[in-house]
C-alpha cells in the first residue's frame, strides 16, 4: 500500500486534485460568475481538470524526480496565476489579459492599492503547494532514476485533451459561438476556466496584434459610411454658441451618480456639486443617465474614450497597446480649426499610463505633470497630488496658457483605496465593515470642497464667465465585489441588473452665455461627450470618425454599449444576454426591434476595435485641411514649456516622492 501511495503517477493526482479543488474554491468563492443553471454549475466545477490535466501532465515526461520538482513548479504559476486574478478582481472585477501585463509602468504607482486587496487569509492558497513540496521530500527517494514510459504522460494528456473537448462541447451547448462572442470575459472564465482563458487571451492577442500587419485603406470604409450614417444633426440653438471660448475639462476619479444629493450621518456627502445640479444660477446642465464605458484601463480609457470618441479596448488599456497609433483627437481638431492650444494637468508623473507618448499622438501641447507641482510629503497621498494642493496649484499654470485654450485636469485623490488623512476628512466614514467603501464618501467630499476651492479660484482669476467648463465621472469606484456594503447603504439587492445601472457617472456642461437647462435625462455615455464639445464650439463632427452623438441633438442616439457587450436604452437593458425593463427591472421577452439595436451595439464596438487594432485612421483624411498630428513636435516635462524659467521642484524631490511611492 505504502508503494502505491508513494509513486510518481499518486503524487501527480494528489497535485491535480489540490489544485482542482482549489481553482473550484476560488471560483466560487472569489469571483462572481452569475451562474445560472445546473450546467453552468458542473462546468466550473469540471472545468479545471482539462486545464491540470494537460499542464501537470507535461511534467510526467522529466526523468527520475525531476517530475516532482516539474509538477511542483508548474502547479506554482498555475497558483500564481490564479491568485494574480483573484488579487486584481477584488478592485477591476475583471481578469488578466496579456495587455495589462504591459502597463508594468504603473505598477509602482499602484503598490498601495494592490497591498490594500491582499488579506492574511490568502495564503490559504499556498497550502496545497506546501503540502506537495512536504510530500515530495518524504516520497522521492522511491522513485525510479528513469524516465517514465512515454505512453503514460501521453495518455495523460490525451485524456487532458479529450476533458478539454467535452468541456467546450458542453458549453457551446449552454452558450453558442462562446469563442466568437468575446466581449465579457466573465463568459469565457465561467465556461473554460482561468488557465483556459489565459490561453485563449495569448491567442486573441496575437490575432489583434496581426491585424495591423494586414490593413490597408480599404478597411475604413464600413467605419466611415457607420459613423457618418450614425451622426446626429446638432442644435441649432447651440450650434456654435461657445465658438472661441475656452474649454476647460474637470476628470472626476472615480466618481459614480448615486453619490450627487447622497446623505450619509444626516449630511450630503457632496453639497457642492449638489447645488451645481439645484441652483439654476449656476447655469450648469446635469446630465444623470451618463454611463462610463469604461473596461480594464479604467481612468485611460475613459481619457481615451473622451478625447476621441472611439472606445476603449476590450482588453487593456488603448493608452498603453495602441499608444503609437495615429488619431484625429478633440485637441488636434479644436487646434487646426480654430486656433487652441491645449493642456493635460495631472498630479503624478507623465509616463504613467504612457501619457507622456499617446499625448503626443492626440496633439496636445503641454503636459504639467507632477514635476510642476510641490509633490512634498504633506501634499500627496496614495496615487500622488492631493486634490487641493493640485486646484491650487493648477491655476497660474492654466493662467500662463494662450487662450483659447482646452484645459483637461485629472483629480486623484478619491481613488482605491480611498486614502484620507485624518485632517483631510470632513464626514465620518461610513459603517458598512467594508473599509475601501466606508473610506469613499470621505475623498468623495474632500474631492468636492476642492471643486468648490477651485471655481472660486476661476472666478477670481476671471477664466469662470468666460469657459465651458465640463466635469465628468470618469469610471466606477465601487465594484460589485462590495455589493453587500452597498446593499447596506442603498437599501436594496444589487443584482447584475442593478449593478449595470450604478455605471452612471455625473457629466456637468455650463456653457457661456447659455442658461443651465436644469437635469438632462438623455441617455448616453463618455463617447458622446466629444461630439457635443465640437457642436458646441461651431464645429461639425460628420467628417470625422466618432462613434458618439451630440447629446444636445435630437437626433441623439441612446443606446449606451458597455465595453462588455451589454446595452442601456432607456426602455430596456441587456445585461448579461438577458433582456430587463430599464424601469422596472422586471426581465422581458425581446422583440426583434430590441435584439436588432443589440446586434447594432455589437457591430458598433467591433467596428471600433477594427479600427484601433489596424490603426485605420492614418489611413483616413476627414478635410482637405486637415495635417495629421507630427508626434516629433511635442516633448514634455520641465524646460520644454513656456512657462519653464525656473524649476518650480528640485530633481532631488523628484526622487524623494518616486521613493515614497515605491
Amino acid at each position: 500500500m505504502k508503494k502505491v501511495f508513494t509513486t510518481k503517477m499518486t503524487f501527480f493526482f494528489i497535485a491535480l486534485i489540490l489544485l482542482w479543488i482549489k481553482s473550484y474554491f476560488i471560483y466560487v468563492t472569489e469571483f462572481n460568475l452569475d451562474i445560472k443553471n445546473d450546467i453552468q454549475e458542473f462546468l466550473l466545477f469540471f472545468n479545471p481538470l482539462s486545464s491540470g490535466l494537460i499542464f501537470l501532465g507535461l511534467a510526467l515526461f522529466a526523468k527520475g524526480k525531476r517530475a516532482g520538482i516539474w509538477i511542483i513548479v508548474i502547479d506554482t504559476l498555475m497558483s500564481l496565476l490564479i491568485y494574480a486574478n483573484v488579487v486584481f478582481y477584488r478592485f477591476n472585477n475583471d481578469y488578466i489579459t496579456l495587455p495589462t501585463l504591459t502597463q508594468t509602468d504603473n505598477f509602482g504607482s499602484l503598490g498601495g492599492s494592490i497591498a490594500s486587496l491582499m488579506t492574511w487569509t490568502d495564503i490559504l492558497y499556498a497550502v496545497d503547494i506546501v503540502i506537495l513540496i512536504a510530500l515530495f521530500i518524504w516520497v522521492r527517494k522511491n522513485w525510479s532514476t528513469k524516465r517514465m514510459h512515454i505512453r503514460t504522460p501521453l495518455l495523460v494528456l490525451i485524456a487532458g485533451a479529450i476533458a478539454f473537448s467535452t468541456n467546450l462541447t458542453m458549453a457551446e451547448g449552454d452558450r453558442p459561438q462562446l469563442l466568437e462572442r468575446t466581449f465579457d470575459r466573465n463568459y469565457i472564465v465561467k465556461y473554460l476556466g482561468i488557465y483556459n482563458f489565459a490561453i485563449y487571451d495569448a491567442i486573441q492577442n496575437v490575432k489583434t496584434s496581426s491585424q495591423r500587419v494586414l490593413a490597408d485603406s480599404d478597411d475604413i470604409t464600413e467605419i466611415e459610411n457607420y459613423t457618418k450614417n450614425k451622426y446626429a444633426e446638432p442644435n441649432p440653438e447651440l450650434f456654435g454658441v461657445a465658438a472661441g471660448k475656452n474649454i476647460i475639462k474637470i476628470h472626476l476619479e472615480s466618481f459614480q451618480t448615486f453619490l450627487i444629493d447622497y446623505e450619509l450621518h444626516g449630511e450630503e456627502v457632496t453639497p457642492f456639486l449638489n447645488s451645481l445640479v439645484h441652483n439654476q444660477e449656476e447655469d450648469f446642465t446635469y446630465f444623470d443617465n451618463i454611463f462610463h464605458q469604461t473596461e480594464q484601463g479604467k481612468t485611460a480609457d475613459a481619457e481615451f474614450i473622451l478625447a476621441n470618441s472611439i472606445y476603449g479596448l476590450p482588453q487593456g488599456a488603448a493608452f498603453v497597446t495602441r499608444g503609437n497609433n495615429t488619431y484625429q483627437s478633440l485637441s488636434a481638431i479644436l487646434n487646426q480649426q480654430q486656433d487652441y492650444t491645449s493642456a493635460v494637468f495631472h498630479g503624478d508623473y507623465k509616463s504613467f499610463w504612457n501619457r507622456d507618448e499617446i499625448y503626443k499622438q492626440f496633439g496636445i501641447d503641454t503636459y504639467f505633470d507632477a514635476s510642476y507641482y510641490d509633490m512634498s510629503e504633506e501634499n500627496i497621498i496614495n496615487y500622488g497630488l492631493k486634490d487641493k494642493p493640485f486646484f491650487k496649484e493648477s491655476m497660474p499654470l492654466l493662467d500662463s496658457l494662450n487662450q483659447p485654450f482646452y484645459a483637461h485636469l485629472q483629480t486623484l485623490t478619491h481613488h482605491h483605496p480611498y486614502l484620507i488623512d485624518e485632517e483631510d476628512a470632513t464626514i465620518a466614514p461610513a459603517e458598512t465593515g467594508d473599509k475601501s467603501v466606508d473610506r469613499y464618501f470621505q475623498t468623495a467630499r474632500y474631492l468636492d470642497e476642492a471643486l468648490e476651492q477651485f471655481f472660486n479660484d476661476l472666478k477670481e482669476e476671471g477664466l469662470y464667465e468666460d469657459s465651458v467648463i465640463i466635469l465628468y465621472g470618469d469610471h466606477y469606484g465601487i465594484s460589485q465585489n462590495h455589493n453587500r456594503a452597498m446593499k447596506e447603504l442603498l437599501g436594496e439587492e444589487i443584482t447584475s441588473f442593478k449593478n449595470a445601472q450604478l455605471q452612471r457617472v455625473p457629466l456637468f456642461i455650463k456653457i457661456p452665455g447659455v442658461d443651465g437647462m436644469g437635469t438632462n435625462h438623455n441617455y448616453g455615455g463618455l463617447i458622446d461627450v466629444m461630439p457635443t464639445i465640437l457642436h458646441l464650439m461651431g464645429i461639425k463632427g460628420q467628417d470625422y470618425i466618432q462613434f458618439g452623438t451630440d447629446l444636445f441633438s435630437e437626433g441623439h442616439k441612446e443606446a449606451v454599449a458597455f465595453r462588455n457587450g451589454d446595452v442601456i436604452t432607456p426602455e430596456f437593458s441587456v445585461v448579461s444576454g438577458t433582456y430587463y425593463d430599464t424601469v422596472t427591472g422586471e426581465e422581458l421577452e425581446p422583440t426583434e426591434e430590441m435584439k436588432e439595436i443589440n446586434e447594432n451595439v455589437q457591430h458598433e464596438l467591433t467596428l471600433s476595435d477594427k479600427l484601433l487594432n489596424g490603426d485605420l485612421l492614418r489611413f483616413y483624411t476627414p478635410t482637405e485641411t486637415w495635417e495629421p498630428v507630427d508626434p516629433s513636435q511635442y516633448m514634455y516635462g520641465k524646460g520644454n514649456n513656456p512657462i519653464d524659467k525656473e524649476p518650480a521642484f528640485t530633481d532631488e524631490d523628484i526622487l524623494y516622492y518616486e521613493d515614497i511611492k515605491e
